[in-house]
């Protein structure tokens, strides 16, 4: 387990969930407006936009706050979202990928370098880290949708290329481009995703020891507190006893 997933592990235990869970709708549903401006405002025909809303119920998002972020892509004074992608090195050599949706690009350059900045990272040129992960396709599930044998089957015959099951579920990797078409397979056999999206997957890890996994998490727990970032990615990796001493 590395990067992202394990950062996710330590704040799930951490808990925090009320702040959390405000900041995590507040993105979904600039996610969701996104996805609507991109095409018709209704996720059966719209894809972007089914994916975006499918991910907010899994999150347990309300669904007026749903149909308020769809409504407000088609208002007059909806805003207009671009997305950035801003790359960089955290403690102990680490790569770090921030993806973010702003309506200003300076705000949010200046709050990203600034977080790295302070974290003793640097802020690199766009392509200076992410040559060395792989755009990828991640599809999960409830542990509760069948044993790892089932999954595991499912995907294969879904045309996946990796799966991972633990006690919380099961994440199923696969190429970018054939998301679409290995998530509506799978559903035909495991019902609906919990959670359909691309990531920044590492190719190869940083093991850190104790001290620079602690100013990871401060790194990417002050990026992913900013409103504009919505996805963040590391090729760190932590041993299990670190990472039990940091969830304490």
């Amino acid at each position: 387990m590395a990067g992202h997933s394990q950062f996710k592990n330590i704040m799930h235990r951490k808990g925090k969930q009320d702040s959390i869970r405000s900041k995590m709708f507040s993105k979904l549903a600039r996610e969701i407006t996104v996805a609507a401006k991109t095409g018709l405002p209704d996720p059966t025909m719209n894809a972007a936009l089914r994916l975006a809303v499918q991910n907010a119920k899994a999150q347990s998002m309300p669904k007026d706050n749903i149909d308020r972020a769809i409504k407000k892509a088609s208002g007059a004074d909806a805003e207009n979202y671009d997305y950035v992608r801003y790359e960089g090195y955290g403690p102990g050599g680490t790569a770090v990928i921030v993806e973010a949706l702003t309506d200003n690009r300076n705000r949010t350059a200046s709050n990203v370098r600034s977080i790295f900045t302070k974290a003793g990272g640097a802020l690199g040129e766009t392509g200076s880290v992410s040559f060395s992960f792989d755009r990828v396709g991640e599809i999960t599930y409830k542990a509760s949708v069948g044993d790892a044998d089932k999954v595991m089957e499912a995907a294969i015959e879904a045309g996946a290329d990796d799966v991972e099951t633990t006690e919380e579920g099961h994440t199923i990797i696969c190429g970018f481009e054939a998301m679409n078409e290995v998530s509506k397979a799978l559903e035909g056999v495991l019902g609906e995703a919990e959670s359909v999206k691309s990531i920044w997957k590492p190719q190869n890890t940083v093991p850190v020891d104790e001290d620079k996994a602690e100013s990871l998490m401060k790194l990417i727990g002050n990026l992913e507190d900013d409103d504009d970032v919505q996805s963040v990615y590391s090729n760190f990796e932590v041993s299990e006893e670190i990472l039990a001493k940091l969830s304490a």
